[in-house]
């Protein structure tokens, strides 16, 4: 039954995204990209020729400025309509439909994983298990950067600009406790508010045990 339900808020939130993509578009492609404080901060302790995975790259902005500055970059989403305008505005761009539950790629194909506002639509039971599978995924040393919402009531949202979407909120503990639990060595954990998105969030760096 948990896992009917944890589906259910899952295949929600993609559909809640496949409604909205164009809106989603529209609003991102409005704004002149910048590139957070925490993707910076993780491009430094990478290679320059780090192989990198965008998780939930929505349209692209962020797997496409990294292309564009020479990285090696793959992005993922399960949302089709925004991985479709993604293709459109980045041609030469490796975009990948497959769910974050499932990841369609090797063990240790990647250097470093930016997973921007992602695992947070994953109920927790699925991110904790997600967090041991995206460790396998990169090399010994490998980094992963991830925002998740920070707070105690994790729902699904029926209001806001995009409505129908699953939330999980995280407890700074809490998140670093799952992420050691899953082989990660955490570099950074902290509170952040009102930066690239209105609201608390948690902003992780961890590196994979060697």
């Amino acid at each position: 039954m948990a896992h009917d339900s944890t589906t259910q808020f899952v295949l929600q939130t993609i559909d809640a995204y496949e409604r909205s993509a164009m809106k989603c578009v529209a609003r991102w492609n409005q704004r002149r990209h910048r590139r957070p404080q925490l993707l910076a901060e993780w491009l430094q302790c990478l290679p320059v020729d780090a192989r990198l995975l965008d998780l939930g790259c929505g349209g692209g902005k962020d797997a496409g400025d990294l292309s564009q500055r020479g990285y090696y970059v793959v992005g993922l989403d399960r949302t089709s309509a925004l991985l479709l305008a993604g293709r459109r505005q980045y041609r030469s761009l490796p975009l990948v439909r497959a769910d974050l539950r499932y990841l369609p790629f090797q063990a240790m194909s990647f250097d470093g994983l930016w997973a921007a506002a992602s695992l947070m639509h994953l109920p927790k039971p699925d991110a904790r298990r997600i967090l041991t599978d995206l460790c396998r995924l990169v090399r010994p040393g490998g980094l992963l950067a991830a925002t998740v919402t920070h707070g105690v009531k994790s729902r699904l949202v029926t209001d806001g600009w995009v409505p129908g979407r699953y939330f999980a909120r995280w407890r700074k503990d809490e998140l670093a406790g799952a992420v050691r639990r899953a082989g990660w060595n955490i570099l950074e954990l902290k509170i952040i508010t009102n930066r690239e998105r209105k609201g608390r969030w948690l902003n992780l760096l961890a590196q994979r045990r060697s």
